[in-house]
């Protein structure tokens, strides 16, 4: 993983411009790189306290220890008052009001990471809704000892770190998927368009086992909209199109019965939608840079510093 690049427009600071809200992601070249990532604010760099609005394709989960301010996700404030846990999914805008002295952990990943737990993606979703959550008693102290488990297995990267990694998330996710429901600061958010309703329908149409099956013309039919119209929606609320969504839905579940399962190259172009295997193999390459069979024999525990950049270079003493 090389780190966070901005999207569009190459060489783009991150910062706002003309361009309009800047749109992050995680450069993780393939097939041979992990899409994960944990440091503290400091290793992780400057966009993961950014003040601006801005957006990103990967998940973010911010474990926050020690601060005071706000934090905003699509456009609901919420006062730090650690220790707390803020889910951010692909796709929110949020941005940091007002911190000072912001301590903690912060995780990213890309869906890619949850090819063990697919059904994490769709959790993951609905803890972006609720996005901060507050940590009472047993719950502060269970959380605190997965993120260091979390922040420990990745800096080692030892043998099956991968898999470890994986689980250990796996149960930070349904853990913080069982605590209550945030309270919001006095601010109250933005009642709630249809435009960004129908963008949320989308994006939980798409978690669903037909999602990767349908068309951006099924999917408009599906929740009585026109295509145009679903388009708008969820470019506004995603910063990317419906096509661009479903494309990596199915590479997603390309990818798992590639690594999960015994099912042939066919098998799986079948299972994903595709009539032609030869087509799906085009697909693959386009969207992944490698062929499905290069994507299965190449992908298994790294043996390279999989560690973002500044992560892993050595940072001079004080």
């Amino acid at each position: 993983m090389r780190g966070t690049t901005v999207l569009p427009g190459e060489g783009n600071s991150g910062l706002p411009g003309a361009e309009g809200m800047p749109t992050h992601r995680l450069e993780v070249p393939m097939p041979n790189a992990l899409p994960f990532a944990i440091g503290t604010f400091d290793t992780i760099g400057p966009m993961s306290r950014a003040s601006f609005p801005h957006r990103h394709t990967f998940h973010e989960i911010v474990h926050v220890t020690g601060g005071t301010g706000s934090h905003v996700v699509d456009l609901t404030r919420f006062a730090l008052r650690p220790p707390n846990l803020c889910f951010v999914a692909p796709g929110q805008v949020h941005h940091w009001e007002g911190v000072a002295g912001l301590e903690g952990r912060v995780i990213l990943f890309t869906d890619d990471f949850l090819l063990d737990h697919p059904a994490d993606r769709h959790a993951l979703r609905g803890l972006g809704r609720r996005s901060w959550l507050e940590l009472p008693g047993d719950a502060a102290d269970r959380t605190a000892r997965l993120v260091a488990d979390l922040d420990g297995e990745y800096r080692a990267g030892a043998q099956g770190f991968q898999s470890v990694l994986r689980a250990l998330l796996h149960v930070l996710v349904v853990r913080a998927a069982r605590l209550p429901a945030p309270h919001p600061a006095p601010d109250p958010p933005a009642p709630c368009s249809r435009p960004g309703s129908v963008a949320a329908e989308f994006v939980t149409l798409l978690g669903t086992p037909e999602g990767p099956l349908r068309t951006v013309r099924a999917c408009a039919q599906h929740l009585g909209v026109s295509v145009s119209y679903l388009s708008e929606a969820v470019k506004a609320s995603t910063g990317r199109t419906p096509g661009e969504l479903i494309r990596q839905t199915r590479v997603h579940e390309a990818k798992r019965l590639l690594l999960r399962t015994e099912l042939s190259v066919r098998q799986v172009a079948v299972r994903v939608g595709f009539g032609d295997p030869a087509y799906f193999c085009r697909f693959f390459r386009r969207e992944t840079g490698a062929s499905p069979g290069d994507f299965r024999r190449g992908t298994g525990d790294i043996h390279h510093d999989h560690r973002l950049e500044s992560i892993a270079r050595a940072r001079p003493s004080a």
